[in-house]
């Protein structure tokens, strides 16, 4: 089973949609595209996220090979796309909101 979608996540894609779009800083994952929820288990099983990186739930692309998903906590992490292990995982936010204020969203 995967674990859930964190509030914060379905709250933004209630208000701003899928973002696509660069995140600001040298931090990663630099560019990032939001998944809507209709694609994110179906996205899971493509890429066999619950078996081969049980605890993860991916909810977006990086356009470079890697997804980003949350662990149980809601923290956010990159995962290659070819060897999606738990071990290869990069932490890259605490929550979401973190990531998200890293958006570069046009006012």
């Amino acid at each position: 089973m995967l674990p859930p979608i964190p509030a914060q996540y379905t709250a933004f894609l209630a208000a701003h949609g899928a973002f696509e779009g660069f995140t600001t800083g040298e931090g990663r994952p630099g560019y990032v595209a939001l998944w809507p929820m209709a694609e994110i288990n179906g996205n899971n099983a493509d890429i066999q996220v619950q078996d081969y990186a049980p605890g993860f739930v991916a909810f977006a692309g990086d356009g470079g090979g890697e997804v980003l998903a949350f662990d149980a906590s809601g923290a956010v992490f990159l995962l290659p796309m070819v060897g999606v292990e738990p071990q290869y995982a990069i932490k890259i936010a605490d929550s979401f909101a973190e990531l998200e204020a890293r958006f570069e969203i046009a006012s």
